[in-house]
């Protein structure tokens, strides 16, 4: 619908115009100089740390970027870079399957992640609903659950590396003892994944087990209560009462977990090293080896950060649209 103008381009009378944007900025900064101020060095850092990267290799996924012809400095020699504009083709050979496994790395990064998601939230649940119940030592159980959330996450992958060893580990001696012979956790394909999902299960639980705490400590008493009184039972009140409450809580965790868990580098690439085979790499993993081993691959390594970053966009995107309706439809 059209706004009426008058022939000297002025609005009608009574209505006003509506300032134009560099007129609004001028007035915020102008009211809020000192919220301005104050977001200026975030602002600065944000474009350094990610704005720059993010340019940069937004720029080199549209070249032919690699070891041979990127510009370097050797002693007090200067060679300059030799790399071309290539447009589209290195989306092109990603996509269309010439590069090689993409399709593969990206079905077993969504099966990763959904599983250890999936996994995470629903023992997080049951360990939040524990600890939600008045029981004895309740403190203690919270400290000892959170442990795994406050270890550096690469020193227990290690430590899980360790553990998962074929000749030393003490998962390895604890089966000996019960007669069984020795497993090449690491080794094998199928046993790296599954090693791989319980340590970022183990990893991941404590923070979700926190957030669905405080979620669940938010949900008034009184609706329980109610419930309770009109002979609702546990599962009744459990599915209409503290699901629905823990909506909310429950979007934001899922959302963060999904997109933590897509690009969790340190668990894949620290536990099974070298030897992870081609089917047990997730797209991160291969995007890092592509820029820092072998002959390395610039131009590559960011096609695929670009298409990580997409593809995490477009689910955040339809993730928050079909919470936005699940809300209007209450």
């Amino acid at each position: 619908m059209t706004t009426a103008v008058s022939e000297t381009g002025s609005p009608p009378e009574g209505q006003v115009r509506r300032p134009g944007l560099l007129t609004r900025a001028r007035r915020s900064f102008d009211t809020h100089w000192y919220a301005w101020a104050m977001v200026l060095p975030v602002v600065v850092v944000l474009t350094v740390l990610v704005g720059y990267p993010l340019g940069r290799g937004i720029y080199l996924s549209f070249t032919d970027a690699n070891e041979a012809n990127i510009g370097r400095t050797i002693g007090v020699n200067h060679i300059p870079s030799t790399y071309e504009f290539v447009g589209l083709d290195n989306y092109w050979k990603v996509l269309s399957g010439q590069e090689g496994h993409f399709y593969s790395r990206l079905t077993w990064t969504v099966v990763w992640t959904a599983s250890c998601v999936f996994l995470h939230y629903t023992i997080g649940l049951g360990l939040a609903l524990l600890l939600n119940r008045r029981m004895r030592f309740r403190s203690l159980y919270r400290v000892l659950l959170i442990l795994p959330w406050a270890v550096p996450a690469f020193v227990a992958t290690f430590s899980w590396r360790l553990i998962f060893n074929e000749k030393y580990g003490v998962l390895n001696a604890f089966l000996a003892k019960l007669g069984a012979g020795p497993v090449d956790w690491l080794g094998d394909e199928t046993l790296q994944k599954l090693s791989a999902v319980a340590v970022n299960v183990w990893l991941g639980v404590p923070f979700m087990m926190v957030a669905i705490l405080g979620g669940l400590q938010s949900i008034p008493a009184e609706l329980h209560e109610a419930a309770e009184m009109d002979g609702a039972t546990p599962w009744q009140r459990f599915r209409h009462v503290t699901l629905p409450g823990l909506r909310p809580v429950s979007g934001t965790v899922i959302l963060l977990g999904v997109i933590w868990t897509f690009n969790m580098f340190q668990v894949i690439y620290l536990l099974i090293g070298q030897g992870a085979s081609s089917e047990s790499e997730i797209l991160v993993t291969y995007s890092y080896r592509l820029a820092f081993q072998g002959v390395r691959d610039y131009a590559g390594s960011a096609t695929y950060g670009i298409l990580i970053l997409s593809l995490l966009l477009v689910f955040a995107v339809f993730y928050r649209r079909m919470l936005s309706r699940q809300e209007s439809v209450r």
